[in-house]
């Protein structure tokens, strides 16, 4: 039998991101590199490696030990344009809310960040709905308290989001999916509208999942795997509000989404209106996402509930 680079205990062929990264050209290449970077960076940085994570669709992710003993995590991405701004982020936010980073490699495409133990998804906490969307925010209050690194190295979020119209449109135009064209609309109108609008500008996490969210030694929760830009903060909560026990899955969901969005608002200084017509802007894109991805009838469900949430908007 021939033997992969990757055919291993630190590269099998099970693990999520060999088998994402496998499907494309791109991957591939990234993948036959991927051993000889972690070797590069094991001996570079003087680690001691554990197996990796089984978990994440682009970046192999291992725990780590330093030379010192420290535990840390050594993460390694396949070079992506959303991967670019998480050194940086980190660097700005300086343990503040996230986790620290230690040491980064623009070269390898690898972060050595601070280990969180126990590791707890916050999604899985045994805490009330409440109490997980009051301490998140709070987190999400502490990352947006940084200032704006002044050296242009993150992303804008009103030109990401111009993108993202642009391209919704599109796929509404090839794939001719039966959605609301009106509502399909709306939420191209809004992700061109929104940042411009903006009160403020802070660096947002760009992914602040319940996923996202890990229970820590240093503090009892902190915050990993952004994807940062600069822009709106209205745009962070939706993957927090849509995910910590899905409103949707309640038998009336209208009174539970009014309520944990103007708890979520108020915790963050922010208007609940507002955070509803992000929500709507990111549900359109998601679902159009879906589509051309070939979950049509995915993408459809997910504009039934964008639509509850742009009538609770007014919009």
């Amino acid at each position: 039998m021939v033997r992969t680079p990757y055919d291993n205990d630190r590269f099998p062929a099970g693990l999520p991101v060999v088998a994402q990264m496998g499907r494309t050209a791109s991957g591939q290449a990234w993948l036959a590199r991927l051993p000889g970077l972690v070797r590069d960076l094991e001996e570079r940085w003087e680690l001691r490696l554990g197996a990796p994570f089984h978990g994440g669709s682009c970046s192999w992710v291992a725990p780590a030990e330093q030379v010192d003993g420290t535990p840390a995590v050594l993460k390694v991405t396949w070079p992506h344009r959303e991967a670019d701004g998480e050194g940086p982020a980190l660097d700005a936010w300086g343990g503040n809310g996230a986790v620290r980073l230690l040491r980064r490699s623009r070269e390898h495409g690898a972060l050595l960040i601070e280990r969180c133990t126990p590791g707890t998804e916050l999604g899985r906490a045994p805490l009330p709905p409440a109490e997980r969307l009051t301490l998140a925010a709070g987190l999400l209050r502490e990352l947006w308290g940084t200032p704006v690194p002044p050296d242009g190295r993150l992303e804008r979020l009103d030109a990401v989001c111009a993108e993202w119209a642009d391209l919704l449109e599109e796929r509404m135009r090839r794939l001719r999916p039966d959605y609301d064209a009106g509502l399909v609309a709306l939420g191209a109108d809004l992700l061109r509208g929104l940042p411009a609008t903006a009160a403020r500008e802070v660096v947002v996490h760009g992914d602040f999942n319940p996923g996202n969210v890990l229970a820590a030694q240093r503090r009892p929760w902190l915050v990993i795997d952004a994807k940062p830009m600069v822009g709106d903060p209205a745009y962070d909560p939706w993957p927090l509000l849509a995910q910590i026990d899905d409103p949707f899955e309640h038998p009336a969901p209208r009174p539970v989404l009014r309520e944990r969005y103007a708890l979520v608002a108020e915790a963050l200084g922010e208007d609940p209106s507002r955070l509803l017509a992000w929500s709507v802007a990111r549900g359109v894109e998601s679902a159009l996402w879906s589509a051309d991805h070939d979950d049509v009838e995915g993408g459809a469900e997910e504009l039934a509930e964008v639509r509850v949430l742009a009538e609770l908007a007014g919009l």
